[in-house]
Formats: structure tokens, sequence, C-alpha cells
């Protein structure tokens, strides 16, 4: 029980630490993806609707459709990611966290 009332409040501050993409109610899985992204690519990336990057060799997310499908990450996300701004860690993401990225991802796109 105290697991999952620490992830309820982390998700809280995470949703009220940066601006962000609204969420549809009711939509877990691109709230965990919001999560997640904040989790580990605020630091560098600017992950919602506007705002900068803080790293300049870091594209903003909501830009990452101008070269490719968001769905293309998906492998990237699961096997880790060793392409991009040359500080950027690699990551790797179980497969319910890189669909959840993926739905966030895709939620905030430039159109």
């Amino acid at each position: 029980m105290r697991h999952k009332l620490a992830v309820l409040a982390s998700l809280a501050l995470a949703a009220c630490a940066s601006p962000a993409a609204p969420v549809a109610a009711g939509d877990s899985q691109t709230s965990e993806g919001r999560f997640l992204v904040d989790v580990h690519c605020a630091e560098c990336h600017a992950i919602g609707r506007n705002g900068r990057s803080k790293h300049p060799d870091a594209p903003a997310l909501r830009t990452l459709s101008q070269n490719y499908p968001i769905s293309a990450l998906e492998e990237s996300l699961a096997e880790g990611i060793v392409v991009g701004h040359p500080d950027m860690p690699e990551f790797r993401f179980r497969p319910e966290d890189v669909a959840a990225i993926i739905s966030y991802l895709e939620n905030i796109q430039d159109r």
C-alpha cells in the first residue's frame, strides 16, 4: 500500500513540476508515459507542448515526429537508445513503459 501511495504522490508531483501536454481524463497509459518522460528525459529535453530543452543538443520531444514516426522509437526504447546528443545516457524500458512513452509522445507532437 505504501508503494502505491508513493507512486501516486510521485505522479502528482511530476504533473505539477513542469508544463506538459494536457492528458485526457482517464488515460492512465499516457499519464504514465508523461511520468516516465519527466523522470528520464526532462533533465535535458523539453517534454511538453512548449518550452525549450535544457541541453542545447537535445531536441524538444514534441518535435520528434518531424524526423520519423513516433512508433519507430519503440524498438530503441526497448533495446536501448544509443543515438541522440553526445551526453545522452542509454535507457532501456519494459514493454509496458515503451507503450506508455509512445502514447505520451504521440499526444504532444507538433502537427
